[in-house]
């Protein structure tokens, strides 16, 4: 049976976060979506006038492949991907997890060997493409967020089809304070943390990237990070879940990476490269109606209240010329539920237990409902 949000949906994509337009091809790319939803997307990019072409992925089948990942295989598969992505003007994805575990079993050696020639696909789509990414409501999203199946369902609509245009103008206030500031620093339990974003652009998302949405993000002058970070959010990174995350920086570089019995598989994948030690985004959460973790990223990351620091590649619309195969948005959770914390910008409070302290900015702190 159809469901009227998922007309919805596809067209706050096609028409809101892509402004799709008549003749452009536009990639769907959807895992384990219902065919309606699937077809509700097709329709609109029809209806814009537009090109819909579609790729179907399994993650199962995913897992498999990335399994025996070879040089020779992922190169040639990447080399197809590409020339297809420089094809295409827009680019949504769709994707419903059964299984966040999923890859999880896949040994270490070929997930980087897929994702060295992988990255240049996905950095091709975010660079040159106009690019929508979207997690599907699952049974396994609901458990994950500790909700019913429909509870949970209701919960993701109204997140993705949130009035962003409402939020943009906190969003653009919070963005310029940030492009007038020099010097962060962050404190927390355990977290203790400087850094400057000194002419770093910084950037708000309301819902043209992602749905759900609601960052502002710029990244922190490279070498500049000091300190120390304490994570309060579950993460699941390569089908590797974490939790406790802990680092100490110095002159940007993580040099001491702890994440309990998880500790080996952390600084493995911190070993990656070079560039993995490094950290190339800083952004604030801002989505009003999230207000705690799921253990899915694209919703996380969102978070009303709080912010991540995020390890590897930068975005290159907020360069700091850091380079790395890995880009891992690892979250805190600043309210006083998580143990509060306070964020200055140039030696001013701007955020003090997940609330800003400017009443411009009020439409961007935790719902109270």
């Amino acid at each position: 049976m159809n469901d009227e949000r998922y007309e919805a949906l596809a067209a706050q994509i096609v028409n809101y976060s892509l402004h799709i337009g008549q003749g452009e091809k536009v990639l769907i790319e959807l895992a384990l979506v219902p065919d309606e939803a699937g077809i509700a997307l097709i329709q609109a990019v029809r209806k814009a006038g537009a090109l819909p072409f579609l790729r179907v992925n399994r993650p199962r089948l995913n897992r498999e492949m990335m399994a025996g990942a070879t040089d020779d295989q992922y190169e040639a598969i990447a080399r197809h991907l590409m020339a297809e992505m420089q094809d295409m003007d827009a680019y949504i994805s769709l994707r419903g997890d059964m299984n966040a575990f999923e890859l999880s079993s896949v040994p270490a050696d070929a997930m980087a060997t897929a994702m060295k020639h992988l990255r240049p696909v996905m950095q091709r789509r975010v660079q040159h493409t106009r690019w929508c990414v979207l997690r599907w409501p699952t049974e396994g999203m609901a458990q994950q967020a500790g909700m019913s199946t429909g509870e949970f369902e209701d919960f993701y609509f109204r997140t993705c089809l949130l009035d962003y245009r409402a939020l943009s103008p906190a969003m653009e206030k919070l963005a310029e304070m940030m492009r007038r500031t020099d010097r962060v620093r962050i404190t927390g339990p355990g977290t203790e943390l400087a850094f400057s974003i000194k002419d770093i652009p910084a950037l708000p998302c309301a819902g043209e990237c992602n749905l759900p949405d609601g960052e502002v993000f710029t990244a922190p002058v490279r070498t500049s990070v000091n300190g120390v970070i304490q994570y309060n959010t579950p993460t699941v990174f390569q089908g590797i879940p974490f939790d406790s995350i802990r680092f100490r920086i110095k002159d940007g570089r993580i040099v001491e990476a702890e994440a309990g019995a998880k500790t080996a598989a952390l600084n493995k994948i911190l070993d990656s490269d070079p560039g993995a030690r490094y950290f190339g985004e800083f952004a604030l959460g801002v989505n009003p109606c999230i207000r705690k973790a799921m253990c899915n990223i694209l919703f996380d990351e969102k978070i009303a209240g709080s912010f991540h620091l995020t390890p590897g590649q930068a975005y290159h619309v907020a360069d700091n010329g850091n380079s790395s195969q890995v880009h891992w948005d690892l979250v805190c959770i600043q309210t006083e539920e998580f143990g509060g914390g306070e964020i200055y910008f140039d030696d001013v409070l701007i955020r003090k237990n997940g609330f800003f302290t400017d009443p411009e900015l009020a439409p961007l702190n935790p719902s109270q409902d």
